[in-house]
């Protein structure tokens, strides 16, 4: 009975100690949660970098795809039904206007231009004598008359049997460069059928859909932002040269159409391109994206501030704007030169004791030329 009483008093003792040292432990944390300037900061102070609000150029971004087209694009085809005797051209090759591509076969053409030489030759002689005849008066002169008129027919039908001649060659109708070809002499050419292609990329024209609500802000000369998959780290700038002056019913869009130097001929007419069109560009406060966290449909950050007993972090709500080239554009709640953390704010809790990583070297918010992109707005 002793032994079973023992046992039970030691247990009560021992539940007794362990309550009292949770209540010593609750009262010691009391007291250090009190001794913060806002009544959370004490403790072991964190680390962090800073940045210093400032200014930087932001600008709305709308961001649309379009399909490159040369300046100029032609299929080059016959108009007749015939054999090809000559290719006057290689592939890829580069075309000045008015340039031979295919010759056709044209033996009743050539005979045609024979037939209508020998007609010039005997008008000629027929003019000559009644014209000699009627200076000297032994003809009158309407014979010399009719005889001139019957020149000029011949001639006439010499220059038609050379222009249906020169029909028989296919030429470049402007200058460019040609692509590929399945064609050889003594491949019969059906009309239509397209012999080669004509590009002229000098310049790289870029028809792409505008939202209606976008059409009051823009106008021919805009500067657009230009890339293609094939060349993902470089950059093609152009300008707005027309927007049409309809708008699609089911889209309600109108189609711009850029144009984009291309004098290297790196764009190829078909390529898909990513256009950026940037517009109302402004001065805006800018606060690096690392220094921002976002929370719901807010956003906070943590300003660095001097209490009476250190610097601590201060969570402040924030209206934000465009996110461009890095920064985030900053509506309303900092002003400039406010110095806020610029990193880790996952670690922090409002209010907490920070330091400064290097002191008097925060890094700030500079001010470029407003290159960078940013989401449609």
């Amino acid at each position: 009975m002793f032994k079973r009483h023992f046992f039970l008093i030691a247990a009560v003792v021992v539940i007794g100690l362990m309550a009292m040292a949770v209540l010593i432990r609750v009262g010691f944390s009391g007291d250090d949660k009190s001794g913060g300037p806002s009544g959370r900061g004490g403790g072991r102070s964190q680390t962090v970098s800073q940045a210093v609000v400032g200014q930087r150029e932001f600008s709305d971004q709308i961001r649309v795809l379009g399909a490159a087209r040369g300046r100029r694009s032609v299929n080059i085809t016959s108009s007749t039904t015939e054999l090809i005797t000559r290719v006057l051209f290689a592939d890829g090759q580069r075309v000045a206007a008015g340039a031979p591509l295919v010759e056709l076969q044209a033996h009743e053409e050539d005979a045609g231009i024979i037939q209508a030489r020998a007609q010039v030759v005997q008008a000629q002689r027929e003019y000559d004598r009644y014209q000699n005849l009627a200076d000297r008066g032994i003809a009158p002169r309407v014979t010399a008359e009719q005889a001139e008129t019957a020149l000029e027919t011949a001639r006439a039908g010499l220059e038609a049997a050379q222009a249906r001649r020169g029909d028989r060659i296919i030429r470049a109708p402007f200058s460019g460069v040609l692509g590929l070809t399945s064609v050889t002499p003594g491949t019969l050419i059906n009309p239509g059928a397209v012999i080669t292609t004509l590009d002229d990329t000098s310049v790289i024209r870029v028809d792409f859909p505008v939202p209606e609500r976008y059409l009051g802000v823009l106008r021919s000369g805009t500067p657009i932002v230009a890339t293609a998959d094939a060349f993902a780290q470089e950059s093609f700038t152009g300008q707005i040269s027309l927007i049409d002056i309809r708008v699609n019913e089911q889209t309600r869009a109108a189609t711009a159409r850029a144009e984009i130097p291309n004098p290297t001929g790196r764009i190829r007419p078909g390529m898909l391109m990513r256009v950026s069109i940037r517009q109302g560009a402004r001065q805006a406060l800018a606060v690096p994206e690392a220094a921002v966290l976002y929370e719901g449909e807010g956003a906070f950050v943590y300003r660095i501030a001097k209490g009476e007993r250190g610097t601590n972090a201060q969570r402040v709500e924030v209206e934000t704007g465009a996110v461009e080239g890095g920064f985030v554009e900053i509506l309303s709640g900092l002003n400039a030169g406010d110095h806020i953390v610029g990193s880790g704010l996952n670690r922090i809790q409002p209010g907490a004791p920070v330091t400064v990583a290097g002191e008097g070297r925060g890094t700030s918010v500079s001010r470029p030329s407003g290159t960078g992109r940013g989401p449609a707005r």
